[in-house]
C-alpha cells in the first residue's frame, strides 16, 4: 500500500498565517466536548449530521425565503480526477471547522481540505490499497469523515475502502504517527473473528463518529441480495477506539456469542456461522446520557432466513450502548427475523420533545418501510405505542417465520406510516385507463399484500415475486431525516420504489449453500456487488415491466442489471411503458410534529421527471408535480427547509436540478436555484467571514461528482447574531 499527501497552501504559508491559525477560536466536534461551545452556534459544521444527535440543523438565518433565489455559486470543486476513474455516486457531507472544509472524494476515497471561502485545495491525502481496496465491499468516496479537537490539537478521522481507520493532521493532511501504527488502525484485526486481510467481506461507507475521545466504527458488507459466501459470512461488529492512540476500547457483538444476552434468539447454533448484522448507517450519540445509538442491519440472507431460525437479535434493532464500555443498556427490535432487507438504514434522530406537558429525551427512527418509531432514548420505552401484530406466514420451503411483527402507532392509534408500504391495487398508475389496465396486467404476475407480506418462490407462470413498496430501496434510506429543535418538527424524505421479492435456487449450489436466494424465475439469481460496480444492461422480467436493478448501494440510484443478476438494495424498478407503476408522488417530504405524534404536512419533492412529463402516452394529460424518486437528505436552518432534487430535468430551465427551499411550517415553495446536476450527498451550511454558505455534493446521470457551494451576493449579506 502506498499513500500520497500533497500539501499546498498551508505548507507554504508564511509565519504570519500560522500565527493567525493558532489564534483562531477553539473548534471541536459538535455537541458538548471538554466544555467547548457547540460548533453550530459558531456557524461551523463539524460532524456528519450537524451534531451528534444527527439533527442536520443549523441556527443560521442569513439565507431566507426573502433572498434564497438570489443565491449564486461561490465555488465548485470537481472530484472526477481523484481516483482511477470518475465517480458518479458522490455521497459525502463535508465538514467545516476553523475556515477549512474537509471531505472524502473520488473513487479512491481521498481526503481533501479546501478553503471554505474559495474552494481552493489546501491539501489532499490518499491511500492506494492495491488488491485490498479493489476487493473491498464498500468502494468509492463514502459519505464523509469525522473531526476531533481537544482545543489544542485537531484531527480528521476516516475509514478507507479497505477498512482501515486513519487519523490525519488537519493542517497538513499527514497521518498522526502516534495513532495506531504510523497513523493507521487495521480494522480487520482485533475484531473477535478471523478475517482475510484482502478478501474479508467487511468495509464501511458511512462516516465515523467521534464523541469525547472515542471514535465509533460500524461495519458494512457487500450490497445485494445473494450472499456470495452462502449462509456463512463475516460478522458486522461495532467498536470504539481511543481517538488519540487508536487503541481499541470496546467491541459490541451484534450477533451475541455464547453466554451473551440474545444468543438464545439464534436457533440451531446459527449464531456460529451467520454474518452481516452490521451498522452501515450513521450512528448517534447522547453525551449527557453517555449512550451510543446503533441502527443495526439484518443478518446474512436479505430475503431468506431458513439457515438462521429465530428472531436473530440484534438484527434490525436499535441498540443503546454505554459510550465508555460498549455494554448494552437497552435495545428494541423493529423487525423479527428479517426477510425483507429492511435493515435500519439511517441515523436515529435524538430530539428533546414535549408530550402532554412532559419533556422527554426522545429518539426518532425513520425506516425503509416508511414507519416512524419514537422512543424514550434513556430507557428504550416507546413514546407512541408499538403493537405486536400477527402477519402472514409464508410458503418458501425451509423458511422460519415470526408470527408477529412490531407496528408503531401514532398518537391516534393508527400505523405511524409517512408513506405507502406493502402494495395495494389502489397504488397502480391511473394517468389514463390504458396505463391503468396495463399496470393491472403487470401486477397480476405478482403476489401483493400489506407490509410484511413474505417473499415467495418465483415461478414463470406467476407469481414472479411479492411486489411491495418501502422494502429494500425505501421508504427512507441512508440520508435519513432532519429535526428543528425550536419547533420539535422532524422532516424526512421518502420515495415510492416498488420491488419484487422472489426466491430461486442458487445458480451453483456448489458455490452457494443457501436453500434459496433472491431472484427471478426468468432471469435467475441476483448477485451481490461491491459498491461502485459497473452498470449493466436491463432485462425484461414480464411484458411491460423492466427490472432495472440498482448500483449496489443501500437503496442507491437505479441503474441497469444484467441477465442472471445485478442489483442491490435499490431493488427492481417495475414500470409501465417506462413510467413508474405506482401513482405519484414518487418522492415526498413529510413534516412530523414529534410532540403530537402526527404528520403536519406532506409535499411532492422535485419537478416531474422529463420521461414522465414528455411521455407520448400522457400527451394532453395534466400531470401535477410528481416529485422524484432518489435518496435525498434535508437541511433545516432557522429560516428554511432545504433539499436538492434527485434527478436532473429541463422543466423550465437548462438541464439541471434545483436546490429547493420550503417554508418549514407549511411546506410551500420558498425558492429554488439551479445546480449543474442532481443532489447526491446531503447539504450542510456554515458561516464564514460574515457570509452563510450552503454546500452540497452533486453528480450522477453521467455527471462526475463535485461539491458546489452557494452564497448570497455580497450586497445581500448582513451580520448574523448567533443565538445565546
Amino acid at each position: 500500500m502506498t499513500r500520497t499527501v500533497r500539501r499546498l497552501a498551508l505548507c507554504v504559508a508564511p509565519l504570519v498565517l500560522l500565527l493567525i491559525w493558532a489564534t483562531r477560536p477553539i473548534a471541536g466536534q459538535s455537541g458538548s466536548q471538554s466544555g467547548l461551545p457547540r460548533a453550530e452556534s459558531r456557524g461551523e459544521w463539524t460532524t456528519y449530521g450537524g451534531d451528534l444527535a444527527n439533527t442536520r440543523y443549523s441556527p443560521l438565518d442569513q439565507i431566507s425565503a426573502a433572498n434564497f433565489n438570489k443565491l449564486e455559486i461561490a465555488w465548485r470543486f470537481a472530484a472526477g480526477s481523484l481516483g482511477p476513474r470518475p465517480e458518479f455516486q458522490f455521497e459525502s457531507t463535508p465538514l467545516m471547522a476553523r475556515g477549512v472544509l474537509y471531505s472524502t472524494a473520488g473513487t479512491r476515497r481521498a481526503v481533501v481540505a479546501l478553503d471554505a471561502a474559495t474552494g481552493e485545495l489546501l491539501w489532499i491525502h490518499r491511500e492506494v490499497e492495491g488488491a485490498r481496496g479493489d476487493q473491498a465491499p464498500r468502494q468509492l468516496s463514502g459519505r464523509g469523515l469525522a473531526y476531533w479537537s481537544d482545543g489544542r490539537e485537531e484531527r480528521i478521522i476516516y475509514v478507507t475502502p479497505g477498512y482501515r481507520l486513519i487519523a490525519l493532521d488537519t493542517k497538513t493532511g499527514a497521518p498522526i504517527p502516534s495513532f495506531g501504527k504510523d497513523g493507521v488502525v487495521d480494522l480487520k484485526l482485533e475484531d473477535d473473528q478471523v478475517m482475510d486481510p484482502i478478501n474479508g467481506e467487511v468495509g464501511l461507507h458511512a462516516a465515523p463518529i467521534v464523541a469525547g475521545n472515542t471514535v465509533i466504527i460500524g461495519a458494512a458488507h457487500l450490497s445485494g441480495s445473494v450472499p456470495p459466501k452462502g449462509m456463512k459470512n463475516e460478522k458486522g461488529y461495532v467498536r470504539g477506539y481511543d481517538v488519540k492512540t487508536g487503541k481499541r476500547l470496546w467491541i459490541f457483538h451484534t450477533i451475541p456469542q455464547r453466554g451473551e444476552f440474545g444468543n438464545d434468539t439464534w436457533e440451531n447454533n446459527s449464531w456460529t456461522y451467520t454474518g452481516n448484522t452490521g451498522v452501515w448507517g450513521q450512528i448517534s450519540v447522547d453525551e449527557e446520557l453517555g449512550l451510543v445509538y446503533l441502527p443495526v442491519e439484518m443478518s446474512t440472507g436479505d430475503y431468506y432466513g431458513g439457515h438462521r431460525p429465530g428472531n436473530d437479535l440484534f438484527g434490525e434493532s436499535i441498540v443503546a450502548l454505554d459510550l465508555k464500555t460498549g455494554q448494552r443498556k437497552w435495545h428494541y427490535q423493529l423487525v423479527h427475523h428479517g426477510i425483507w432487507d429492511f435493515d435500519i438504514p439511517c441515523a436515529p434522530i435524538l430530539a428533546d420533545i414535549t408530550v402532554n406537558g412532559r419533556t422527554i429525551k426522545a429518539l426518532a427512527q425513520p425506516t425503509k418501510q416508511a414507519f416512524l418509531y419514537v422512543f424514550d432514548r434513556a430507557t428504550g420505552k416507546p413514546i407512541w405505542p408499538i403493537e405486536e401484530r400477527a402477519v402472514e406466514k409464508g410458503t418458501v420451503p425451509g423458511e422460519w417465520y415470526s408470527p408477529t411483527q412490531p407496528f408503531p402507532l401514532d398518537a391516534q392509534g393508527k400505523p405511524f406510516a409517512y408513506d405507502w408500504n406493502g402494495f395495494q391495487r389502489d397504488y397502480i398508475i391511473d394517468f389514463t385507463p390504458e396505463l391503468r389496465a396495463e399496470g393491472e396486467r403487470i401486477v397480476s404476475k405478482y403476489k401483493i399484500g400489506p407490509v410484511f407480506t413474505p417473499p415467495v418462490v418465483s415461478k414463470v407462470e406467476g407469481p414472479l415475486g411479492t411486489l411491495s413498496l418501502a422494502i429494500n430501496g425505501g421508504g427512507t434510506v441512508w440520508a435519513g431525516g432532519s429535526y428543528d429543535p425550536e419547533t420539535h418538527i422532524m422532516y424526512v424524505y421518502s420515495r415510492r420504489n416498488p420491488a419484487s421479492l422472489g426466491m430461486v435456487k442458487p445458480d451453483d449450489v456448489k458455490v452457494n449453500d443457501m436453500n434459496y436466494v433472491s431472484g427471478n424465475a426468468i432471469t435467475g439469481a441476483r448477485q451481490a456487488t461491491p459498491m461502485g460496480g459497473a452498470p449493466r444492461p436491463p432485462v425484461i422480467v414480464t411484458r411491460g415491466a423492466r427490472d432495472t436493478g440498482a448500483d449496489g448501494s443501500e437503496g442507491g440510484p437505479v441503474v441497469a442489471a444484467a441477465p442472471g443478476g445485478g442489483g442491490g438494495e435499490g431493488g427492481p424498478a417495475i414500470t409501465v411503458q417506462g413510467l413508474p407503476i405506482v401513482k405519484p408522488p414518487y418522492g415526498s417530504i413529510s413534516a412530523i410534529i414529534l410532540d403530537k405524534g402526527e404528520i403536519l404536512w406532506q409535499i411532492a419533492h422535485g419537478d416531474t421527471p422529463d420521461n414522465v412529463r414528455n411521455h407520448p402516452a400522457l400527451k394532453g394529460v395534466t400531470i401535477p408535480r410528481t416529485g422524484q424518486a432518489g435518496i435525498i437528505g434535508t437541511l433545516v436552518t432557522k429560516t428554511l427547509l432545504i433539499a436538492g432534487e434527485a434527478q436532473a430535468t429541463t422543466a423550465g430551465h437548462p438541464r439541471g436540478a434545483l436546490l429547493r427551499a420550503y417554508d418549514k411550517a407549511t411546506g410551500k415553495d420558498a425558492g429554488g436555484v439551479l445546480m449543474p446536476a442532481q443532489q447526491s450527498g446531503s447539504p450542510m451550511t456554515y458561516m464564514l467571514n460574515g457570509r452563510q454558505y450552503i454546500v452540497v455534493a452533486i453528480g450522477g446521470g453521467g455527471v462526475p461528482g463535485e461539491l458546489v457551494a452557494f452564497r448570497l451576493p455580497a450586497k445581500e449579506t448582513s451580520t448574523l447574531t448567533f443565538p445565546k
